[in-house]
C-alpha cells in the first residue's frame, strides 16, 4: 500500500517533466518565426531538458524524505525493521525450546 502511495506521487511528478520532444516542437515555432536559430533552439531545448531532469530529481528526494519522515512520526514499521523483529523473535523461540528440552 505504501508503495502504491509513493508511485502514485512519483508519477504525478514524472507528468511534469517536459520531454526534449515537446520541448523542441515548441522552440521550432520560434525558429520558424525566426526568433531564434536553429542552434540556439537546439542548446535551449537541451538546457531546459537537463534543468527539468535535475528539478524531478530534486523533488523525486525531497518527497521521499518527506514521506519517510511522515512514517516514522506515525510510528509506522518499515519492512527492514518488521524483518528484524521477525528473526529476533525465531531466535527467542528457538532459545525456549532448547531451555524446555533440557528440563
Amino acid at each position: 500500500m505504501i508503495e502504491l502511495i509513493k508511485k502514485t506521487m512519483l508519477a504525478g511528478l514524472g507528468a511534469a517533466v517536459v520531454t526534449k520532444e515537446t520541448v523542441q516542437k515548441s522552440l521550432q515555432e520560434l525558429v520558424e518565426k525566426g526568433k531564434l536559430t536553429a542552434d540556439e533552439a537546439g542548446k535551449t531545448a537541451d538546457s531546459i531538458v537537463e534543468q527539468g531532469k535535475q528539478e524531478f530529481e530534486k523533488a523525486k528526494d525531497e518527497m521521499a524524505k518527506a514521506f519517510d519522515q511522515a512514517l516514522n512520526k506515525a510510528n509506522v514499521a518499515s519492512v527492514t525493521r518488521l524483518e528484524a523483529l521477525e528473526k529476533e523473535v525465531a531466535e527467542l523461540k528457538a532459545q525456549m525450546a532448547g531451555s524446555q528440552a533440557e528440563q
